[in-house]
């Protein structure tokens, strides 16, 4: 595949005009590399900016409640390299991601995971009490980790060596995407599942604040089965729609407009800002996409 000179940073205003202007008519953006040998279930994609390199979860051959040690996490290098495909192995079916001071924590079924980046080897395994489908993971400043728990419609959270519910009901809309920015946890949610995992009533982007959990909307209206996000500057973010395979941008003023049309199971989305690289796990088609968000000088 031809590789694509990567354009350098813009600004934010420019980039959301260049969305605004490309979400529904344009052609897509382009492919940087994308990634087929050795993916089994790409679920998660994480770009630490600490090591330099990108995590990618691999759920495997069980399915993403299977706890048959298949699971995986992926290194790549930002151009799309393999590093080592099967650098941390026998995790059962790991999800999403996210680092702090030189540990990478992943959320397993029903456990967090904590991995040694420098070393390469898991550090400790935590159990959550109660945990049935753990999904995606967030850290503050000081370390603290949040996990969802999307099918009990939870958000745990683990410091000073415990785990336990801060946030749960309903007014969750079965969280599955988590980022904190500030003193917010942004949530990405699922909404309602049905027995195939489909909604009746999709969920919401929304923030809870750390210090009292109090729920603040950022789309009005409920606007798909949001999986992965990561944020491109200050109220704005990207999400995935797993059901819809879309790419979504959303606006300060919570307004979303299709970035990519995927097939379906596009999963838990990385991003690299000083490249305006979009990372995306095809979970369903077995491939790991980068795409650049600006258009190439002509």
């Amino acid at each position: 595949m031809k590789r694509l000179m990567v354009c350098g940073t813009i600004g934010y205003c420019l980039w959301s005009c260049a969305v605004a202007q490309c979400a529904e008519d344009a052609p897509p953006y382009p492919v940087v590399w994308e990634i087929t040998q050795g993916m089994q279930s790409p679920e998660s994609a994480y770009f630490d900016p600490a090591a330099q390199c990108i995590f990618v979860s691999q759920i495997g051959q069980g399915g993403p409640l299977g706890k048959n040690g298949d699971g995986v996490i992926s290194k790549l290098s930002p151009d799309g390299k393999v590093i080592a495909l099967r650098w941390i192995a026998g995790l059962h079916a790991p999800k999403g991601m996210r680092s702090h001071g030189g540990r990478l924590w992943v959320s397993d079924i029903d456990q967090l995971v904590e991995i040694d980046v420098a070393r390469g080897q898991i550090a400790q395994r935590v159990a959550v009490p109660g945990a049935k489908f753990l999904n995606d993971v967030a850290c503050d400043d000081q370390g603290t980790v949040y996990v969802s728990e999307t099918f009990n419609t939870k958000i745990y959270r683990y410091r000073d060596g415990k785990a336990e519910v801060w946030a749960e009901g309903e007014e969750l809309e079965y969280p599955n995407g988590l980022l904190v920015v500030g003193d917010q946890l942004v949530v990405a949610a699922w909404g309602r599942p049905e027995e195939d995992f489909s909604t009746k009533v999709p969920g919401r982007l929304f923030t809870l604040d750390l210090s009292s959990a109090r729920k603040t909307p950022i789309t009005p209206e409920p606007v798909g089965n949001l999986d992965g996000l990561e944020t491109v500057a200050e109220g704005r973010y990207l999400v995935s729609d797993w059901n819809a395979g879309r790419v979504l941008y959303v606006s300060p003023a919570g307004q979303s407009r299709v970035v990519l049309q995927l097939p379906k199971g596009a999963a838990d989305i990385g991003y690299i800002p000083d490249q305006q690289l979009l990372i995306v796990p095809q979970m369903l088609e077995n491939r790991v996409t980068a795409y650049h968000l600006t258009r190439p000088r002509q």
